[in-house]
């Protein structure tokens, strides 16, 4: 005897009602127009057999989907009488053989002489359920014969004792090898220390990889240490499926995990070679567009030297004129290649896109404004290397002008890198670009008093100018007058370096105020700012004489004597 529980049954306009509201309410929730005009089908032999699915495990082995309702049970009833009738059936000594029987419109199913359950043509999902009943009958046979020897293996203790040594020798043999391929590593990573440690000579590949020799270091052993764990991962995952296969309660797992690695695989391949024919192309696309880029370097580059003369463009203008249409070349080629490349339709892809995108627009805002203040500068010709300028405070010779800053060397040995938005935003001086040659402009100012009359002070710096090696006879220095201040005149001399002069302008100008200084204590002619009450005593001017002081332990000597400083008084400074 067998316990059914009561089935509710509705009568088919019940069902046909049912469905219509069912219809009704997931139209509403997809957000699709609702049409209670038009009638709607009642449900499909195939809807509620899928909706009412039930599965048959044994050992956490699956033999059967029963989907039909045979003589009033349900697939979940059918189900539950199938466990029973094989827990009673395996219970029994003696062997157990599995059989089936045809009978016509299903397939019984036998354990030791024991009916445990039938299978039906409505148990398939196929589209033509009564043509795959054999088939699905066989399957179903092979599974349950695997699971009953099963159940036979789980009750006998030599077979447990067995798979338990195998998986301790599994066990041992896998951690064996995960040690070696670990001191593998190991050993690969010295050689290659080694190896970058060792001198080589420039030029080679050898001598390039001596050069980065710490970068390479760290390269090859992350390389080796992602080599080596997916090598010691894939041991564990057949360790793992090992040991799973050697028990029969935990041997469909170990099936599964086999055959879900195998998928993985065969998936992984499958891509991959679907993916080829795009990168090919992806490929080709990015050889163009570097050879389009090197024609265009050469052909820039060539007006750049002055080989090539444009109407268009010049010799200032074509550096960033190929950088910008390099630029331009590989962004056009990557939006050629982007949708050939591995993933570019999924959703995946393109939200990192946006994302990447919305990093670029929110934190590159200030590199975008480096770089066009950069080509600001240079399409306007303001700068060229190796003019000598004064940006702001800093003043010294243009070494290098990039799209993001701006390098000036000063005079007194120092480097000096300006981003291209302040030197952008600067006033720029130049003293090289009316010069001739690469020369600069030697400009200094003194102030006199009014006592002094302006003709010799115009004499005075005229003639320190040509005592100065570095200062050109041709076009000749002048003076000019730029301030009458409340206690004096300020006179600027301005004149133009030649080929003698030093490097720098710092020592260029160090030799002209010497030589000012020079000329001006020899005509008693004092180089002051006064704010003064009353007039001084004594003119403030150095006397005749030595002006040199001696090194210690180096004797005197006429060009080596004392400075004689003259008694300063009379006049009050504030």
């Amino acid at each position: 005897m067998r316990n059914h529980r009561p089935v509710f049954r509705f009568p088919v306009w019940r069902n046909a009602l049912l469905a219509c509201c069912l219809s009704v309410l997931s139209s509403w929730s997809a957000g699709q127009p609702l049409d209670l005009l038009t009638p709607t089908a009642p449900p499909t032999v195939a809807q509620d057999v899928a909706a009412s699915a039930d599965t048959l495990y044994l050992h956490n082995r699956r033999i059967a989907t029963f989907r039909a309702t045979l003589l009033g049970d349900t697939p979940a009833e059918r189900v539950r009488l199938a466990n029973a009738a094989l827990a009673a059936a395996l219970k029994q000594s003696g062997p157990q053989t599995v059989s089936q029987t045809d009978t016509g419109d299903s397939v019984r199913f036998e354990v030791a002489g024991n009916t445990v359950f039938f299978l039906t043509a409505g148990d398939s999902d196929a589209p033509r359920p009564e043509a795959s009943l054999a088939s699905n009958a066989r399957e179903v046979l092979w599974r349950l014969e695997t699971a009953v020897a099963e159940a036979a293996q789980m009750r006998d203790p030599r077979h447990i004792a067995l798979a338990a040594a195998f998986s301790l020798v599994a066990t041992l043999a896998a951690w064996l090898l995960a040690q070696w391929i670990f001191r593998i590593r190991r050993r690969m990573a010295r050689r290659v220390y080694t190896a970058l440690q060792t001198p080589a000579r420039s030029g080679t590949a050898a001598g390039l990889a001596s050069t980065y020799a710490e970068h390479a270091r760290v390269a090859s052993r992350l390389l080796m240490s992602a080599v080596a764990w997916a090598l010691v991962l894939l041991i564990v995952e057949a360790w793992v499926s090992f040991v799973l296969h050697q028990f029969a309660w935990t041997r469909p797992w170990g099936e599964r995990s086999t055959a879900w690695l195998l998928d993985v695989l065969r998936q992984f391949a499958g891509a991959i070679a679907g993916a080829v024919p795009g990168l090919v192309v992806a490929a080709l696309i990015f050889v163009i567009a570097r050879m389009v880029s090197r024609a265009n370097a050469a052909f820039l580059r060539r007006v750049e030297s002055g080989d090539i003369t444009l109407s268009w463009l010049d010799v200032d203008t074509a550096s960033p004129t190929r950088r910008l249409g390099n630029f331009v070349i590989w962004l056009f080629a990557l939006a050629m290649a982007y949708p050939y490349l591995p993933g570019a339709n999924t959703e995946a892809f393109k939200a990192l896109s946006v994302i990447a995108g919305l990093m670029l627009s929110l934190g590159a805002s200030s590199v975008v404004g480096q770089a066009l203040s950069g080509l600001s500068l240079m399409y306007s010709r303001s700068l060229r290397v190796g003019e000598y300028v004064k940006i702001g405070d800093t003043e010294g010779t243009v070494t290098s002008l990039g799209m993001f800053t701006t390098k000036v060397h000063t005079g007194m040995g120092e480097e000096v890198s300006l981003p291209n938005t302040v030197t952008f935003s600067q006033p720029i001086r130049n003293f090289s670009r009316l010069v001739e040659d690469g020369q600069f402009m030697l400009q200094t100012a003194v102030t006199i008093g009014y006592s002094t009359p302006w003709r010799q002070v115009h004499a005075m710096l005229l003639e320190a100018a040509g005592r100065t090696p570095g200062v050109a006879g041709e076009p000749k220095p002048y003076v000019v007058q730029t301030a009458l201040s409340d206690f004096y005149v300020e006179y600027r001399l301005c004149a133009q370096s030649n080929k003698n002069a030093p490097r720098r302008r710092a020592e260029a100008l160090n030799q002209l105020h010497a030589n000012i200084l020079d000329v001006f204590n020899e005509n008693g002619v004092q180089i002051m700012s006064p704010h003064y009450r009353s007039d001084p005593a004594a003119p403030q001017v150095v006397p005749p004489g030595p002006w040199t002081a001696p090194l210690p332990g180096q004797p005197l000597s006429p060009a080596t004597a004392p400075v004689a400083h003259a008694a300063q008084s009379g006049h009050e400074v504030r």
